[in-house]
């Protein structure tokens, strides 16, 4: 009743901060465009997995019901809102959801196969109706990887064209993490798409009040001050739920104290209200600013007791925090590659250690920003000396090719693919509050990789650098011999000759299929056995792994870094 009264106070037709996913109200800012658009091709595409993480309250499920609201026609979609399930319950859901019959003879209660075939059934004859079935988990980091796994095995419903079920999970972010463990890495090669929603800059708050109130009905200016948008933006950190129960607050008290125009004292009351009695409001002072006075106390007792002393006097005065980028797609999956022992080739390259790298700090803690590679430039100059060529500053790409290498970047890897392209480079890592720096990946292991910055080195767990690290990633690649200039397509002149006889040579040690009769052909099939897609084009993914495979002399990430 008192949002009602204080809606009519403000000139609006209903309350604009709802937390109910209500599309209507949803804030196309650029990032909630692009998980959109990820979400779409997902669907339009052959199969497989798309993934779209974000924060608590990021507008994950609202972006969702929207993507519902664009599907085309042919769609049938289940949806599951509690993925707390054991498989067979899953299977369960995912038949009522798309309703299919299950029937079962005998004692006991159905099994995975009373469920899967019928499904599988139910599929093909969909697919032969050319319709398409989609299937979206909502709070997907509750799935245990034994769920996971049986999703995956979904995945194997297949004709000769496409998947027969498009799979969609969405999930916090830890739901990253999950998916990069290694007994669920065939999973992860099969994320055809996948994207993290960040939380909103403060440009993008004030736009997104305005939005929210618009569609509610206001027709005058925004009640709230700028300063009014710039504490909210502190306070709930972007996150547009916590960002609606703020805004809800801050008018309803507004409308009680007779105040039709908010100031940022408003809004400190009204978060008092919303955030102090439950945990969210230390992660709120957590994630503001510190002024440089508090980075130089002690982490002990006394320094804590001080730092907690001057959380609420700091709240008045601290800027807010920049927004992390989202997560961008995944690159076509690349499988683990073993040079095959019978290719004679010569011994991979390790990535020397910095002489002056002595110290190899050990922790779940981020580099500071100061430590870390601060431009592009000098990445590659650092990146150079490990193999064993001086990269010139500005023209590192043009140096490389005069000694038969090439640059490879991408925004679109991902963990799995740095272990399987096992070689060092470039990572562009965004750290929260601070900005955007780089390091040189060096070594990696099953749950932790080393980064280094001219002397220094980090060994971090796998979960962190997922937590700073979007999937940018630049690194090197030798070309064939006698090859001048950058490679695109190697399928034509003494380059295709090269990849020819290379491939030839896996097939006739049985690591490449032997059906293949001509080259477009044969580098289909070295691409489906390595998880690249199977274009027939010769780029620069398939050229890693043809030399990764027949062991060409390049440097490889250290296993066991010392």
């Amino acid at each position: 009743m008192l949002k009602g009264m204080y809606a009519e106070f403000f000139g609006l037709q209903q309350s604009p901060f709802s937390i109910a996913p209500d599309p209507r109200y949803l804030f196309m800012s650029e990032h909630h465009r692009e998980a959109l658009a990820h979400l779409l091709y997902g669907v339009r595409g052959d199969g497989g997995f798309v993934l779209l993480s974000g924060e608590i309250g990021a507008g994950k499920t609202t972006v969702c019901r929207c993507f519902l609201e664009q599907l085309p026609e042919n769609c049938r979609v289940a949806y599951i809102f509690n993925p707390k399930l054991t498989v067979n319950d899953l299977l369960k859901t995912i038949c009522s959801e798309f309703q299919v019959d299950v029937t079962h003879e005998g004692i006991g209660s159905p099994t995975i196969k009373d469920h899967l075939d019928p499904l599988n059934a139910y599929l093909l004859a969909s697919h032969a109706r050319g319709e398409r079935n989609v299937l979206i988990i909502d709070e997907a980091q509750n799935l245990t990887p034994h769920v996971l796994e049986q999703l995956r095995l979904l995945t194997n419903l297949e004709t000769n064209e496409r998947k027969l079920l498009q799979i969609i999970l969405i999930g916090q972010p830890e739901l990253r993490t999950i998916l990069a463990t290694p007994e669920l890495e065939q999973l992860a090669q099969r994320v055809i798409a996948r994207f993290h929603l960040g939380t909103l800059d403060k440009a993008e708050t004030r736009k997104y009040i305005q939005h929210r109130m618009q569609v509610a009905g206001l027709s005058g200016p925004l009640p709230f001050s700028k300063q009014a948008v710039a504490r909210i933006h502190a306070l709930a950190r972007g996150v547009p739920r916590r960002i609606n129960l703020l805004c809800d607050r801050a008018l309803l008290g507004a409308y009680a104290s007779g105040v039709s125009h908010l100031t940022a004292a408003v809004v400190n009351k009204a978060a008092r209200e919303v955030f102090e009695s439950d945990a969210a409001r230390p992660a709120a002072l957590a994630a503001l600013r510190w002024p440089a006075w508090l980075g130089t106390l002690g982490m002990g007792a006394l320094g804590g007791a001080l730092v907690a002393g001057a959380l609420f006097w700091w709240l008045s005065i601290t800027r807010p925090t920049t927004r992390p980028t989202a997560q961008p797609t995944e690159p076509p999956a690349v499988a683990a590659v073993v040079a095959p022992a019978q290719v004679p080739a010569p011994a991979p390259v390790e990535p020397p250690a910095s002489p002056l790298a002595t110290a190899l700090m050990e922790s779940d803690a981020v580099p500071d920003l100061e430590t870390l590679i601060d431009n592009e430039a000098l990445a590659w100059r650092e990146l150079g000396p490990l193999w064993g060529q001086p990269l010139a500053d500005g023209e590192a790409c043009a140096t490389a090719l005069q000694h038969q290498l090439q640059c490879y970047r991408t925004d679109r890897m991902t963990i799995h693919g740095l272990r399987q392209l096992n070689r060092p480079g470039i990572l562009t890592l965004r750290l929260r509050g601070q900005g955007t720096a780089r390091a040189l990946l060096t070594a990696m292991t099953d749950d932790s990789a080393t980064l280094q910055s001219g002397e220094q080195r980090w060994r971090l767990p796998l979960s962190t650098l997922n937590d700073i690290w979007q999937g940018e990633f630049a690194t090197l690649w030798r070309t064939p011999p006698g090859h001048a200039g950058r490679l695109v397509d190697g399928r034509a002149g003494p380059t295709a000759d090269w990849l020819d006889k290379r491939i030839a040579e896996l097939q006739d040690h049985g690591h490449v299929p032997t059906s293949a009769s001509n080259l477009n052909a044969r580098i289909q099939a070295f691409q489906r056995s390595r998880g690249v897609d199977a274009l027939g084009v010769a780029g620069p993914l398939t050229f890693m792994q043809v030399n990764l495979a027949s062991g060409v002399n390049e440097p490889r990430l250290v296993a066991s870094p010392p």
